[in-house]
C-alpha cells in the first residue's frame, strides 16, 4: 500500500483469519480471492504504511504525473502516498481504494488534515475493479501484488481502466533480496519463516523481482522496470525499524499464521524479535529494503 510489503489494507486481500467471498469480474468471470493478507492491521504494521510517501515510496511515477489527471491509488491503507499524489494533481482526482473499510477510515482522516479536496474512498477488489474501461489516467498499486492471489489478473484489471496512452505503476518489496548488517543470529531464520508463511497465505514475497514479467504475462507490451530501495541506518531509523518488527512478528497477523499454521512455535518468535531488537541496538547496523517497479503505458 509499508516497509514495501508492505501495502497496508492492500486492496484484493482480506484480514488475515478472514473468509473471503466471491466477486463477479468485469469480463463475466467469477473471481475469488485466494489470498489473506498476511500482516494484518496491528498498530505495529500501520506505525510504518503511516511513514510511507510519494516520495520514499512512489519516486519512480512521479515524473509522469500532470495537475488535470484521474488517479487509482490501490491498496491505499491509511492513505499517506494517496495524499501526496492527491496534493500533486490538485485539478485532477485521486480515488483511494482498499479491501478493508476500516483502515479507509484513517485515509479520509489524513486527507482532511491536510484539506485535501480532490479525493474519494471506497473498497474493492483490485481483481475485479467496480469502474469502466478507461476511466483513470494512473492507476497505481504499492505493496500491493505481493499479496494477491492472481497479480497477473490484478494487472490486467488495472490495465483495463487505465486510459489510452496512461500509466499503470506498481512497486513492490522483495524479500528474499533484502540484506543486512551484522548478520546477527535468528534474522535470516525470520527472513525465511515469513516467506513461508507469505506463501501459504496465498501471496508471493519475493514480488519485486517479478513484476515485470507479471505485466509481460498480463499483456503489457510498452513495460519499463526499475528497481530502488528503502535504507535504514542511522540510530533513530534502526530503533524504528527494528522495535516495528519485533512487535508485528510477535502480536500482528502474520504472528497468529505462523504459529496457526504450524510454521513457528511462540518461542521462535520470541527468538526472531529479539533478534530484530538485538541488530536495532548494533552502532554498525544496516538494513535494506530493495523494490522492483514498473510503469506500464497503456
Amino acid at each position: 500500500m509499508t516497509d514495501g510489503e508492505e501495502a497496508a489494507g492492500t486492496a484484493g486481500v482480506a484480514g488475515a483469519q478472514e473468509a473471503t467471498t466471491a466477486a463477479a469480474a468485469p469480463d463475466g468471470g467469477p473471481h475469488a480471492e485466494t489470498a489473506v493478507y498476511t500482516h494484518g492491521h496491528h498498530e505495529a504494521v500501520l506505525r510504518s504504511h503511516t511513514w510511507r510517501t510519494a516520495a520514499n515510496s512512489a519516486a519512480y511515477l512521479l515524473g509522469e504525473l500532470k495537475p488535470g489527471m484521474r488517479v487509482l491509488d490501490i491498496g491505499c491503507g491509511p492513505g499517506t502516498i494517496t495524499a501526496d499524489l492527491a496534493a500533486l494533481v490538485p485539478e485532477g482526482h485521486v480515488t483511494a481504494l482498499d479491501s478493508a473499510s476500516g483502515v479507509l477510515e484513517q485515509a479520509r482522516a489524513t486527507a482532511a488534515e491536510r484539506s485535501l479536496r480532490n479525493v474519494s474512498f471506497e473498497t474493492g477488489d483490485v481483481h475485479a475493479l467496480d469502474h469502466p474501461d478507461g476511466a483513470f489516467d494512473v492507476v497505481h498499486a504499492h505493496q500491493v501484488l505481493q499479496h494477491v492471489g492472481d497479480p497477473v489478473r490484478a494487472l490486467r484489471e488495472m490495465r483495463r481502466v487505465c486510459a489510452p496512452g496512461g500509466i499503470v505503476a506498481a512497486r513492490d518489496a522483495d524479500y528474499g533480496a533484502m540484506f543486512w548488517y551484522p548478520l546477527i543470529d535468528g534474522l535470516a531464520e525470520w527472513q525465511e519463516l515469513y516467506r513461508r508463511v507469505a506463501r501459504a497465505n496465498g501471496g508471493e514475497p519475493d514480488a519485486g523481482r517479478r513484476l515485470h514479467a507479471w505485466a509481460r504475462e498480463s499483456g503489457a507490451a510498452d513495460v519499463h522496470a526499475s528497481s530502488s530501495m528503502w535504507c535504514f541506518a542511522t540510530e533513530e531509523e534502526r530503533a524504528w525499524w527494528s522495535e516495528l518488527w519485533a512487535e508485528r512478528t510477535l502480536a500482528s497477523s502474520f504472528a497468529a499464521s505462523a504459529v496457526d499454521g504450524g510454521h513457528a512455535s511462540r518461542e521462535q518468535l520470541r527468538a526472531a524479535a529479539a533478534a530484530w531488537r538485538e541488530w536495532g541496538t548494533h552502532p554498525d547496523g544496516w538494513f535494506a529494503v530493495p523494490h522492483g517497479e514498473i510503469l506500464c503505458r497503456a
